[in-house]
Parts: C-alpha cells; sequence; structure tokens
C-alpha cells in the first residue's frame, strides 16, 4: 500500500490526514506532493480559515520512508515532493496546527516547530534522528527550535537525537496542550473552527506580526536542503540507512 493523503474541508478548516498506518505513516514523494496540493488548495480557498494535520492509525508520521532515502543514497533521483511542502509550511499564510498522536519522527517533529497550534495526546513521542542517519536537520528547525526552546534543548533533540514525550514537549514549548487520545481530534478540531471563524483579514495580520523573519527561515530552510541533499548521497548516510533495514528486517 503507498498510503494517502485524506483530505476533508469542513466548517472552515482543512483537514489533511496522513494515512499509511502499517508503515507507521511514513512519508513517500506521492504523499508529500498529496500535502503540499492540499496545502495549496487549502491557502487558495476564501472558506478555509486554517490547516489541520494529523495521521492515521495511533500515529503522526516516522517522516521520510528510509527505502527512498537509501534510493536516493544509491544515486536515484530524490523526489521533490519533499521540498514542495516545507515551502508550503514556509510559505503559508493561514493557521497551521498538528494533532500529534503516536511518533513524530524526523520531518513530523520539525513540522511542529512550524505550526502555530500543536495537540499532544500522552502517547506522542517526539525524535529528529537526522545526525543518527548521517544526515543534518531540516525544514528550518535549525534555526526554529533554538529560538522556541533555547540552544540546550535544540541540540539535545536535533544532534544527541533524543526523544521529547508529549509532557517534556509541552514543558520545551513545542506542545500547547497534552489531551487524552479520545479527545485529541476534538481538541484540535475546535480549536481550528475558532480560529476559522474570526475576522480573516485580523486573524492573518496577527499571525504575520507572531511570525517575523519569513525570508530568513525561508533562507535557512533552503541552506538546510542542500546540506541534507549533500549528506543524503554520502557514504556515512546510506551506510546508516542500509544498517537501520538490516535491523528492521
Amino acid at each position: 500500500m503507498s498510503g494517502t493523503i485524506d483530505i476533508e474541508t469542513k466548517d472552515g478548516v482543512a483537514l489533511l490526514v496522513m494515512n499509511r498506518p502499517e508503515k507507521k505513516n511514513a512519508l513517500t514523494d506521492a504523499m508529500y506532493h498529496a500535502l503540499a496540493d492540499g496545502m495549496a488548495a487549502a491557502e487558495a480557498d476564501g472558506a478555509v480559515g486554517a490547516v489541520l494535520l494529523a495521521g492515521a492509525g495511533g500515529n503522526f508520521t516516522t517522516g521520510n520512508d528510509i527505502v527512498d532515502f537509501l534510493a536516493a543514497a544509491k544515486g536515484g533521483a530524490g523526489g521533490r515532493g519533499v521540498g514542495r511542502f516545507l515551502m508550503a509550511q514556509v510559505e503559508g499564510k493561514k493557521p497551521l496546527i498538528a494533532a500529534v498522536e503516536g511518533l513524530a519522527v524526523g520531518v513530523g517533529a520539525t513540522t511542529l516547530f512550524q505550526c502555530d497550534l500543536v495537540y499532544a495526546a500522552e502517547s506522542a513521542s517526539i525524535r529528529t534522528p537526522f545526525v543518527d542517519l548521517g544526515l543534518v536537520p531540516e525544514n528550518g528547525s535549525s534555526l526554529l527550535a533554538p529560538r522556541l526552546m533555547g540552544h540546550a534543548r535544540a541540540f539535545e533533540m536535533l544532534a544527541l537525537g533524543e526523544p521529547f514525550d508529549a509532557r517534556r514537549a509541552e514543558a520545551a514549548g513545542i506542545v500547547n496542550r497534552v489531551v487524552p487520545a479520545e479527545r485529541l481530534m476534538e481538541t484540535a478540531l475546535a480549536a481550528a473552527r475558532r480560529l476559522a471563524a474570526k475576522p480573516r483579514e485580523a486573524l492573518l495580520a496577527t499571525r504575520a506580526m507572531l511570525r517575523p523573519d519569513p525570508e530568513a527561515v525561508k533562507a535557512v530552510s533552503l541552506a538546510e536542503s542542500r546540506a541534507f541533499a549533500e549528506r543524503l548521497g554520502s557514504a556515512e548516510a546510506r551506510a546508516a540507512f542500509e544498517g537501520f533495514l538490516a535491523r528492521k528486517a
């Protein structure tokens, strides 16, 4: 099963659900493109006031499918979907909200730094194993993570690769509120609907004021992407991917 992105627009909210539960919602190039398309459609739709990201089957997402990473490390053509998804986050004007349950790994973690509101179930585990895979941070996280939670905790997450559970993520300022799993979607949807119902121009202006230096974030994200692509082709990364897949097998 290749996985899908389920999209529903209702009550002013565009809900995008990563739906590949048998792979813990690991993202393929096609799924990245679908996420980028869904976010672009939400930006263009005057009826939409907020975008909500979620995952199916008890996890948010484990990030990029490692099989795709290994193919790129062996010289295969890398997909462009992830770049489109990252730029959609940087350039989007409407509030971005996440409902996080279970694993939020790699881009599943760095996406949270781009969100305006994050709600998490007790099961949430946020981790960025970039260095363990011979890679570097992406999605503007080398700028946004220290800004959000200070150098020490950002280094612990991005370099040491230490997982943050829901309560620690809340204390670090990554998560707004931790709620029981059975209330996660209703809590996130309620917040998204409240935002969507507010005077739109005032909401977007306020969001823009609270998110300064968008060009700086974009520049950092693009620089990270270039470094990430270089690392992706390294022998160190290839060995890490092969070791990861061997352990899973």
